[in-house]
């Protein structure tokens, strides 16, 4: 690949995210990404490897992790890498004083609210989890670790032991360099500048201009004045992110399980992919994508069949159709409108008639549906790599996590349950798999797509693109 002195990333925002606050949104983690590192990286959907911690084990009680920590590492303060490091860190990240991005508030302290951690020695760290937890690497993967007495200056004072060390930072520019004598050896670019930008279309405009070398989260319009732009290409990859609208389970027409296959057979998908598209989604089966360890490629999308529809629709003592209240809003997804429109030009076919329901701010959005404040549906994204973490956090009636909305069957409950207790991960696999049959048939959500992600490069970085899990990496 053509090496640059430095790179300019073109993002919608560029804000200095803290690094302990769960969050999936890719262009923070691009900017995490640079600064920290975790203890253990992503090789993949739900796999791992060694970054801070060269080693580590499960006990056979799925609640016991050690963790041996990689020798020599320093921080970009000079701090050298220890145990208490990683402790001080999670203990942070527990903290009931910690905030939350989009409702997300206490969701990290929810899986380790009662683990012990400690610093067995200056290079060995021990987790113990007060229930069965061997899904806990999901959550490690994405918990940067910060030397212990840099902590107080987070989010604005960022250190890490990352490839990069960030030299100025305000709302609409970062600049980094790169770190000498870190761990990860040389970088091969001197310099990362990450310039916000928030309008799709001026970021391929900048791009093409020669303004940034690497533009993000670029639409399907984008993509297609990039396919002949002699300067920059598009890069697409799959994603885990889930498109869906949530079924209101706890009072209204949704708590008829045949409504809901009702409303996901009343739709047609196909059509809305091609449309938003140009075919550059992925059609969900369920719950979950194929690049999750949960995905059945033996499942079936549920087919467009209006008349199905009715008939469940009938069959449930709806006879005359029913009525729906959709909450949307207006972005993320940027499409919402659309497919507000979708739903009330398909639905009537099905004796289904929509009242929408649009909310422009999209943070109270979030905490309206984790307040379980919804209509009959709402339009949400389900965005985690985990498969774990989705069945726990959105349907596993025990726990009621922040996006659950009131489903609830036993025999998901009890694998999601009898899973986490599993340290073989391909046996974990298999009951994750069969809790996403049941939850696909009994259709909590409407399952829409998962959306391609695109970025915008230039020729200069040719053949650059993305790690597997999405994120920007030049370390």
């Amino acid at each position: 690949m053509n090496r640059p002195d430095g790179v300019t990333i073109l993002q919608s925002s560029v804000a200095l995210p803290d690094p302990h606050i769960l969050s999936d949104a890719r262009e923070g983690l691009n900017i995490l990404a640079a600064v920290y590192d975790p203890l253990v990286r992503s090789t993949g959907p739900e796999r791992f490897g060694p970054a801070l911690a060269e080693s580590w084990t499960l006990a056979p009680d799925a609640r016991t992790w050690t963790f041996r920590l990689r020798a020599g590492v320093r921080f970009h303060d000079g701090a050298q890498l220890a145990a208490a490091d990683v402790v001080a860190t999670i203990e942070r990240a527990r903290s009931p004083e910690l905030g939350g991005s989009y409702g997300t508030d206490g969701v990290f302290r929810s899986y380790v609210a009662g683990a012990t951690v400690e610093a067995v020695d200056d290079q060995t760290m021990r987790i113990v989890t007060g229930e069965p937890s061997a899904d806990l690497l999901d959550l490690l993967v994405a918990l940067p670790i910060a030397p212990r007495g840099a902590l107080d200056g987070l989010p604005d004072r960022a250190i890490g032991s990352g490839p990069f060390r960030v030299v100025e930072a305000n709302g609409h520019e970062i600049t980094m360099e790169a770190f000498a004598g870190g761990w990860h050896g040389e970088a091969g670019v001197r310099r990362l500048r990450w310039l916000a930008e928030p309008d799709h279309e001026r970021r391929v405009d900048r791009l093409l201009a020669g303004e940034g070398d690497i533009a993000t989260k670029v639409t399907p319009q984008g993509v297609r004045r990039l396919r002949d732009a002699p300067t920059a290409r598009a890069v697409t990859a799959s994603s885990t992110t889930c498109i869906i609208f949530l079924c209101n389970l706890h009072s209204g027409v949704c708590t008829d399980r045949r409504v809901r296959q009702a409303l996901n057979h009343a739709l047609d998908t196909p059509r809305l992919i091609d449309g938003l598209f140009d075919g550059a989604a992925e059609r969900l089966h369920g719950p979950f994508t194929a690049l999750h360890r949960a995905y059945d490629p033996a499942s079936q999308p549920y087919t467009y069949d209006p008349a199905l529809a009715r008939k469940l629709l009938a069959d449930a003592g709806y006879p005359d159709g029913i009525a729906l209240t959709v909450d949307i809003p207006t972005t993320m997804p940027d499409e919402a409108r659309d497919l507000a429109r979708a739903l009330t030009e398909q639905y009537p076919l099905a004796g289904i008639r929509v009242t929408i329901r649009e909310h422009e701010d999209r943070i109270a959005y979030a905490y309206m549906v984790r307040d379980k404040r919804i209509g009959d549906l709402c339009l949400f994204d389900s965005s985690p790599p985990s498969t774990y973490r989705v069945l726990r956090e959105k349907f596993h009636s025990g726990v009621r996590g922040p996006w659950w909305q009131g489903y609830a069957n036993a025999e998901v409950d009890r694998l999601t349950d009898e899973a986490r207790g599993i340290v073989d991960p391909e046996a974990r696999a298999r009951l994750f798999q069969r809790a996403c049959t049941i939850a696909r048939d009994d259709a909590p959500w409407v399952f829409l797509y998962a959306p391609h992600a695109a970025w915008g490069v230039s020729s200069r970085l040719d053949p650059w693109g993305p790690d597997p899990d999405g994120i920007i990496r030049f370390g």
